[in-house]
């Protein structure tokens, strides 16, 4: 059973096009974890047939942990083999789901990322701060953590015993790297797959969006990575 989690926040435009796009006969259920928007995220998530998840405490992180909390839950025969993580922009292409979970189901891994360094990126779909962060994490990561990543991107699978294994805990912007770091450190074996990725469909990056949020970002994404040494 593959289940998708999308943390979303003020996301009404864009998460019609990303539920659309999922494959439905690869997926059971997509738990869309509403991050206290104030539009209409919620009802055009469950409109679409999503499950949706109030978590009105603000942060990537706090949204995914609502999501995982959910799941823990269901009754253990209900609960998903593989987790999927990926955002309700329409910046990845969700019908490339099936090559993202393919490592896991075909060749054993238990976590893998979707690289957009590896696959195609729509010019100006990241700003030149994330794509400098981009290469510096997954550089130290090597140097700090011996596991070769080209990629924090959004869009990723990881076994549902193993992202329980990982004791996931960061509420903000250092979720991505804190599930690479901890997959290092518990020596889960991972791979990597090209995804595409383009221009968010509509509303405004939380990252990208101001220099306050970048710098954020990027901050908290390089603590992470020295906090687990």
């Amino acid at each position: 059973m593959i289940d998708v989690l999308i943390p979303a926040w003020n996301e009404e435009d864009a998460l019609p096009l990303v539920l659309a796009g999922l494959p439905k006969n690869w997926v059971r259920n997509v738990i869309v974890c509403d991050n206290g928007s104030t539009d209409r995220t919620a009802a055009v998530a469950r409109a679409n047939g999503g499950i949706v998840i109030s978590q009105p405490l603000r942060g990537y992180g706090n949204a995914c942990l609502a999501g995982m909390r959910y799941l823990k839950t269901l009754p253990p025969s209900e609960q998903p083999q593989i987790v999927v993580f990926l955002d309700g922009d329409y910046s990845d292409y969700p019908d490339e789901l099936p090559n993202v979970v393919a490592p896991i189901l075909n060749e054993g891994k238990d976590m893998v990322i979707g690289s957009r360094r590896l696959g195609g990126m729509e010019p100006g779909a990241m700003t030149f701060p994330q794509r400098f962060g981009n290469w510096l994490a997954p550089l130290l990561i090597r140097w700090f953590y011996g596991y070769r990543f080209s990629d924090l991107g959004p869009f990723r699978a990881i076994r549902w015993d193993k992202l329980q294994l990982l004791e996931m805990e960061d509420k903000n912007f250092g979720w991505t790297v804190e599930m690479q770091v901890k997959a290092a450190k518990h020596k889960l074996v991972c791979a990597e797959v090209p995804v595409r990725y383009r221009k968010r469909a509509g509303g405004k990056s939380k990252v990208s969006g101001t220099i306050r949020g970048a710098f954020l970002a990027g901050t908290k994404i390089i603590a992470t990575i020295f906090k687990y040494l």
